[in-house]
């Protein structure tokens, strides 16, 4: 580890920190329905879609016609999105002249981005036509993204709304949502990537002569409009299979960066928009700050675990360590560009985000650097989190929190002024349960079938945690992967997709219920004996929940992977 590593990371945080606020601010008034300094241009589209869709944006639904609108528009989007893959050898804009994408993975892939997944069995350059990219997986990338958010925002809604039977309007929401907040910072950033070297165009892929006399295909198309929206919607999915490793999707360290502020920047900022919506900035700078010790202890053992080197190679005589003429440590699947402070950043940046995006190769990673990424998505992807799920993920930790809270002071426990009873409690630890139910299950089962089998390409802990983190990155919607997995065959395209499924809206179902439960309750004043959740007493207790949720839940799945390789890797016993 060297001094210039850690001030690249505490700058990162510094300059998470400083936009928090202002994010907040703006999403705030989105969705609240106040002007913006962008109203006068976007205000007469909004009305437009409105119109046309004949949406009355003064009409609120009730939590149960909120979710079941996000549930059939979801729907909708799996079976558009599988028809544009199957269809795409006779669509426009395939001067590749790629096939259509077989059964199976096309229901993974559609599945993967209306989940705000963008898990990836397949090489995209090789496999999805310019169509496909733009008209079904960037679309995705948006409006996955965006149904996130509005799921967070009709949450907060529940907590700072009185005796209230409505949560907001799914479709204004989203339009709001896609309109003031995504798009607009969409096309700024796209352009600034574009002006750095991503490629944004629809010419064919480019034949070039290596040094060596060697032919090599250059891939073209629309990168920089997909690549901004998968960071800033925490989607991850490339648009070249090695993702933000490869030079057109990440051309240098200013690009890099922007990458990683986008990652954090709507998740961070949806914290911002909870204290302000129930009236107490505390309240979300103290849920930021639950997030802010989680991702700082993930980041710190990851440099760690990676700054050191292999200890196989020691006895190799490989020089190892950081100079001014190299990074030093483990850089096997690692850019040089990037070195291994930056490598180790973003790891722990796209996995605590849900993003899945990647500049290095997990796989590669030593046993304690690869599983920090594994811990992030097992904790329940609520580090940040992906935009809107990481927020009311944090949220049914709080009411947990606060339930024991109660319990070990005797009184009804209480967050906002909200009283915390037997539904709520329940419904939270429902859809916390869902998560380990479709990860542990799923990975069960691959690892005894011989279908399942067949997909690592190592043997040991390591195979064993490459269908670990396939699993847990499906469910947790994350994207990245342990690339050592050969998932792209129909019962992992299947039972990836449907853990994604899992994940994604078996989770919703109770959160909603817990939101229109917590909508129609009344707001109790503060005594006295209300326990505080805006002190730091309150903001260990909600890490120690998430902590002690994910240990005891997944400590035994951990230990017989990433674990038993790091030990026996310092034995000197190689599988």
């Amino acid at each position: 580890m060297t001094v210039n590593g850690w001030l690249q990371i505490a700058l990162y945080c510094v300059i998470i920190i400083a936009i928090t606020r202002s994010i907040g601010g703006y999403m705030t008034r989105v969705f609240n329905g106040e002007r913006t300094f962008l109203s006068p241009v976007l205000r007469p589209v909004e009305g437009l879609l409105y119109t046309l869709s004949r949406v009355d944006e003064k009409e609120e639904q009730h939590w149960l016609t909120y979710a079941v609108a996000m549930l059939a528009f979801s729907l909708l989007g799996v079976v558009s999105l599988y028809a544009i893959q199957r269809l795409q050898n006779v669509l426009p804009f395939n001067p590749q002249d790629l096939p259509a994408v077989s059964d199976h993975l096309a229901f993974n892939t559609a599945v993967s981005f209306v989940s705000n997944t963008n898990w990836q069995s397949y090489v995209p350059e090789q496999t999805m036509s310019y169509f496909t990219q733009m008209a079904g997986l960037t679309v995705h990338n948006f409006l996955s993204a965006a149904t996130g958010i509005v799921l967070a925002v009709a949450f907060i809604r529940a907590f700072a709304r009185r005796s209230a039977k409505t949560v907001g309007n799914f479709w204004v929401d989203l339009t709001r949502c896609t309109l003031y907040i995504l798009l607009p910072i969409s096309v700024v950033v796209g352009l600034f990537f574009v002006w750095q070297g991503m490629p944004q165009n629809l010419n064919a892929y480019v034949s070039a002569t290596t040094l060596e006399g060697g032919m090599q295909t250059i891939g073209q198309g629309p990168v920089a409009s997909q690549e901004v929206i998968k960071m800033l919607g925490t989607n991850g999915g490339g648009f070249f299979n090695a993702n933000s490793a490869h030079p057109y999707e990440n051309p240098n360290a200013i690009t890099n960066l922007i990458q990683i502020i986008l990652i954090f920047s709507l998740g961070a900022g949806l914290t911002n928009v909870f204290g302000r919506m129930v009236k107490d900035q505390r309240q979300g700078w103290a849920v930021f700050a639950a997030m802010g010790v989680l991702f700082l202890a993930g980041v710190s053992v990851a440099y760690w675990a990676e700054a050191p080197g292999n200890p196989a190679f020691a006895r190799f005589n490989v020089d190892q360590v950081a100079t001014e003429l190299q990074s030093g440590g483990n850089m096997e699947g690692k850019e040089v560009r990037f070195g291994i402070a930056n490598s180790a950043l973003f790891a722990t940046i796209t996995t605590a985000a849900s993003c899945g995006a990647v500049n290095s190769m997990h796989d590669s990673y030593m046993p304690l650097g690869g599983m920090i990424p594994l811990v992030n998505m097992l904790l329940g992807e609520v580090i940040v989190g992906g935009v809107g799920a990481g927020l009311y993920g944090m949220l049914l930790f709080a009411i947990l929190a606060v339930f024991v809270a109660g319990l070990m002071v005797g009184r009804t426990p209480e967050y906002l002024g909200k009283k915390i009873e037997a539904k709520e409690v329940k419904m939270a630890m429902l859809a916390i349960l869902i998560l380990p139910l479709s990860i542990l299950g799923f990975s069960a089962i691959a690892t005894v079938v011989p279908l399942g089998l067949a997909g690592p390409l190592n043997s040991g802990p390591h195979g064993y945690a490459e269908i670990l983190y396939a699993y847990t990155s499906g469910t947790a919607n994350n994207g990245s992967a342990f690339a050592g997995l050969t998932a792209n065959t129909p019962f992992y395209n299947t039972t990836l997709g449907f853990a994604m499924l899992i994940g994604r809206f078996l989770m919703i179902v109770p959160m909603m219920a817990v939101v229109g439960s917590l909508a129609g309750k009344t707001i109790v004043p503060a005594s006295g004996g209300t326990f505080p959740t805006h002190t730091p007493l309150f903001v260990g207790l909600l890490v120690g929940v998430v902590l002690i949720m994910g240990g005891l839940t997944y400590f035994p799945a951990v230990a017989l992977g990433p674990l038993v390789e790091h030990f026996a890797m310092n034995a000197g016993q190689l599988f």
